[in-house]
C-alpha cells in the first residue's frame, strides 16, 4: 500500500488531481487501475486525492496504462521527485498540525492570498511580540514556553513569503475588532503592531481593508478563512477555513464561489486601503 505522510505537498495535490485526469480520459475506473497496480480501488483514491504519498513504481505503471508517452512518463517522474520532497516547514512537525500543514504548502505556492480574519491580525502579518501574546493567551490550548517559541518562529519564518522575490499578492479584509481587542497589557506590543501594518499597506503587493464596525454587519462574519489562486492550471482555487480543533478545505466551484462573492461584497463595503491607513492612525494613537 502506498505510504501514508502527515499532509500532502502542493504538487502532489497537482500531480494527484493529473492522474486523475489521464485515467478518465483512458476510459477507465479506478477498480480497474487497481486491478492494474493489484491494490484496493482505495489506494488508487487515495493517490489521486493526495491522501497518500506518490510512489514512482505505482505511477510509471498507472501512465503505461494510460497510454501515455514514454518520454512523458520520464517527466511526470521527475515532477513526483520534486513533489515528494518535504516542504521547509516539515522542521515544525513538532508543532505544526496535520491539518494546517498542507495551508503552509498551499500559502507558498499561491500567486494570490484573500483572507477574512475577524478576531486577530493575521499570522502573515503579525509581529514577533503580537503573535508571542497571541499564543501565551491561550489560543494553541495549553502550551508551554518553549512549544509557543517554536509556533513563533514558525510564523516569522512564513512571513519570508511576502519579502521572497516573487512574492503572492495578499488581500486581506480584518475586522475591526482586531485593532480595538489588545493582546498585551504592555501598550508598545499593539503601537508596534500598527506600524508594521501601516507599513505593508505601502508594498504594492499588499492590499489591506479594515471591516468598521460602523458599516454594519456583513456575509463573512462566522469564522476566518482564507482563499488560494494558483498559477498552475491544474489547481482550482482552494478555500481554508478552521474550527476550534481543525480545519476544512473546500475545492468545488460552488463553495468556491460563494466564498469568493462574500469576499467581493466584504471588499466592497469595507474601507478603502487609504481610508483604512487613516484607522490605523487613529488606532495607533490610542495606545
Amino acid at each position: 500500500m502506498s505510504e501514508r505522510r502527515p499532509a500532502p505537498t502542493v504538487g502532489q495535490v497537482v500531480l494527484g488531481r493529473r492522474l486523475q485526469e489521464l485515467r478518465e480520459a483512458a476510459g477507465l475506473k479506478r477498480e480497474e487501475a487497481a486491478r492494474v497496480l493489484r491494490v484496493a480501488p482505495a489506494t488508487v483514491r487515495r493517490m489521486e486525492t493526495a491522501d497518500v504519498a506518490l510512489k514512482i513504481p505505482y505511477v510509471q505503471v498507472l501512465l503505461t496504462t494510460y497510454g501515455v508517452a514514454e518520454h512523458e512518463v520520464a517527466s511526470f517522474v521527475k515532477l513526483v521527485e520534486e513533489a515528494n520532497k518535504p516542504g521547509w516547514w516539515q522542521r515544525f512537525h513538532d508543532v505544526l498540525p496535520d491539518w494546517f500543514s498542507l495551508y503552509v504548502s498551499l500559502e507558498g505556492a499561491a500567486h494570490l492570498i484573500r483572507q477574512y480574519e475577524p478576531h486577530f491580525v493575521p499570522g502573515m502579518l503579525q509581529t514577533e511580540e503580537y503573535a508571542r501574546a497571541v499564543m501565551e493567551a491561550g489560543t494553541l490550548g495549553q502550551t508551554g514556553a518553549d512549544t509557543i517559541e517554536r509556533h513563533v518562529s514558525l510564523r516569522m519564518a512564513r512571513q519570508k513569503l511576502l519579502t521572497r522575490e516573487h512574492p503572492p499578492h495578499l488581500w486581506v479584509i480584518m475586522d475591526e475588532t482586531a485593532l480595538r481587542r489588545p493582546v498585551s497589557v504592555r501598550s508598545q506590543v499593539m503601537r508596534d503592531q500598527i506600524d508594521r501594518l501601516l507599513d505593508v499597506t505601502e508594498k504594492d503587493h499588499v492590499i489591506l481593508q479594515v471591516a468598521e464596525f460602523a458599516a454594519g454587519p456583513h456575509p463573512g462574519t462566522y469564522a476566518p478563512f482564507a482563499l488560494f489562486r494558483f498559477a498552475e492550471p491544474e489547481l482550482p482555487d482552494m478555500v481554508y477555513t478552521e474550527y476550534l480543533t481543525g480545519a476544512l478545505y473546500l475545492d468545488s466551484r460552488r463553495e468556491v464561489a460563494l466564498h469568493l462573492e462574500v469576499l467581493d461584497h466584504m471588499a466592497a463595503h469595507a474601507a478603502s486601503a487609504d481610508r483604512t491607513r487613516e484607522i490605523l492612525r487613529r488606532y495607533r494613537d490610542t495606545y
